[in-house]
């Protein structure tokens, strides 16, 4: 019998088109931050601060943190349904994937505070 293990409703299909479609987020974010990089050669603070004080960097950087930020839980999701459950670590296993996937969510979430704090200036 095939059950649902703590993953809130989602199919694993949905998992994999967030966790694909989050990575061409950062790719492209990824590879115009490189661009832009590449093209500036005396680049400086000012240039730097001028780039991520825009909005439309703002808002890139933005996708691009809550891309991560979902892309991460799946990925981290499936390493917990994966590798900690009864038949790979015991008795323990429920126990040990429930903490690990509560770590995980506290943890992405404070990185999502922090990054849109330092995004916004909030």
């Amino acid at each position: 019998m095939v059950k649902n293990v703590m993953s809130f409703g989602r199919s694993g299909l949905s998992d994999w088109v967030i966790q694909r479609v989050s990575a061409v987020i950062l790719g492209i974010y990824f590879v115009g931050l490189l661009g832009y990089i590449v093209l500036t050669p005396d680049l400086g603070y000012s240039e730097w601060q001028a780039l991520f004080s825009s909005t439309w960097m703002r808002i890139a950087s933005l996708a691009a943190l809550l891309a991560l930020c979902a892309h991460a839980w799946i990925g981290m999701w499936t390493i917990a349904t994966d590798y900690l459950n009864n038949y790979m670590v015991g008795s323990k296993g429920t126990v040990l994937r429930f903490l690990f996937q509560a770590a995980s969510v506290l943890l992405i979430f404070i990185y999502l505070v922090w990054g849109v704090q330092i995004l916004w200036g909030l």
